[in-house]
């Protein structure tokens, strides 16, 4: 059984370790801050995550014991990873970082220009759409 656990831990920081050096190429590759920041932020919550869970999951059935440090770094990262990436692309947007030329929507500015309120709130305050 622990032969078996051992291959997956191996298996799920081979996994992390290639999600990671993926998402650098993002990071170099890509045209603007936005999308930069989607390739980082995907880089800390899957690759991180894989390498992590592999750790933890060797340690618990080789060793026997539960590494809380492990479980606290796993529950870190999934959490702030990306809230962090949101706010670094909203902090971008808010700075009047243009988005690439290729980029078909931009679903923010509405946002902005009906003074931050977005969602249910502001579907009523929408004109209906015109009918034929």
């Amino acid at each position: 059984m622990a032969t078996i656990v051992e291959w997956i831990a191996i298996a799920l920081a081979l996994a992390g370790a290639i999600v990671c050096a993926i998402s650098a190429f993002g990071l170099i590759r890509l045209p603007d801050v936005y999308l930069r920041s989607h390739a980082a932020t995907k880089s800390a919550a899957l690759g991180v995550l894989f390498v992590l869970v592999g750790a933890f999951l060797f340690f618990w059935v080789v060793d026997g014991e539960i590494n809380a440090k492990l479980l606290l770094a796993i529950l870190f990262v999934f959490i702030t990873s990306p809230v962090a990436g949101h706010l670094n692309g909203r902090a971008a947007y808010r700075s009047g970082v243009k988005l690439w030329k290729g980029s078909v929507r931009d679903d923010f500015k509405p946002v902005l220009e009906s003074g931050g309120k977005s969602g249910p709130e502001t579907a009523h305050e929408a004109e209906p759409p015109k009918r034929p």
